[in-house]
């Protein structure tokens, strides 16, 4: 393992105003979001579309340290024969893949799940470098609700994510470690905190135990934030003030980058978010975004699946990757998105 090489990548990945666009939607999650917008979700839409995002060439080399790819796109070429991988590069964006198998029922703990991949990630992690790939990402699902989550579930969840992180690092591709405590439920922010903080002091201890090298990694955690069902509203200084509180005491400061994911939360909201945290004084790591969601919901509906609105929807993700890019920042303000 060369850690320089790994950190080098790592911090090119969260460069300060950059953070990661999250285009790593399995097949049956990009279909319901062309559901959504009257789009048959087919090879061929999916490859569409994601290459309309990436060749905002100007908007990847200023806001996208990174993006991350399902299988399918990281094979796939753009429409003149072009690797879509190479798009990426060419825009000086480094580009990553997922390469978990998604989550299954974990046996003995009724209603919580565990993450499949670990078999054979190895060889596809020596595939996937091959073709260009220099970072991967793997999520863990926590899910709150009446006991849960338990221990043995969240023990497995984040004991896969460092035996994921130490093949990564053998196979010289930087490890996006994905501890996602959901928001869906009727948790209050206090048992949000409480839980996120209990995740992340598990996944931190499994990585020390699986040695993987922190320099040589991104965490790509949640916000601390009330569940969707609870009712409650939080606002933007509550939710940044007790995801700083929860980061500084349990994310260590040799970590190059924290990347949050958002969660399900509103376009703006997430951006305000993270802006809100760069508001309250120096920070130990860079903090930034691994939108999905967040950043491509208002491009897909501009884009609907038709060629004529390809321009639009450019428009539309590049309006909100600079956004979130000044919010990396603490540069972003509410008034901006109205002048836009």
């Amino acid at each position: 393992m060369d850690l320089g090489a790994l950190n080098e990548i790592a911090e090119k990945m969260v460069a300060p105003g950059k953070g990661l666009l999250a285009a790593d939607e399995s097949s049956g999650t990009i279909k319901k979001r062309f559901d959504d917008i009257g789009v048959a979700s087919t090879e061929a839409t999916r490859r569409d579309y994601r290459e309309l995002l990436f060749r905002c060439t100007d908007t990847l080399r200023n806001h996208i340290g990174g993006v991350i790819l399902f299988d399918e796109t990281i094979w796939q070429d753009a429409a003149d024969g072009t690797p879509l991988i190479k798009l990426i590069e060419a825009a000086g964006s480094v580009p990553g893949i997922k390469v978990d198998k998604g989550t299954t029922p974990l046996p003995g703990f009724p209603g919580e799940t565990v993450t499949e991949g670990l078999d054979g990630l190895g060889e596809r992690l020596a595939a996937y470098y091959e073709r260009g790939a220099r970072f991967a990402k793997w999520r863990a699902v926590i899910d709150i609700g009446d006991g849960m989550p338990t221990w043995g579930a969240l023990k497995a969840g984040a004991h896969g994510l460092a035996r994921y992180a130490a093949l990564c690092q053998a196979a010289q591709i930087v490890p996006v470690v994905e501890p996602e405590v959901l928001m869906d439920g009727a948790h209050d922010i206090h048992r949000c905190e409480e839980v996120t903080r209990w995740t992340l002091q598990t996944v931190f201890q499994e990585l020390y135990e699986q040695r993987v090298a922190l320099e040589g990694m991104v965490l790509k955690p949640n916000m601390v934030i009330s569940g969707m069902a609870s009712g409650r509203g939080d606002s933007a200084q509550e939710v940044a003030e007790r995801t700083l509180a929860v980061l500084k005491a349990h994310a260590p400061a040799a970590l190059p980058g924290i990347a949050f994911l958002s969660g399900g939360q509103e376009d703006e909201e997430a951006t305000a978010h993270l802006d809100a945290m760069h508001r309250m004084g120096p920070l130990p790591w860079k903090l930034t975004f691994s939108y999905g969601r967040a950043l491509q919901h208002a491009a897909q509906h501009a884009w609907s699946g038709k060629p004529e609105n390809v321009p639009a929807a450019q428009r539309a993700f590049s309006h909100r990757a600079r956004m979130n890019g000044l919010a990396s920042l603490g540069q972003w303000q509410a008034s901006m998105e109205q002048a836009a």
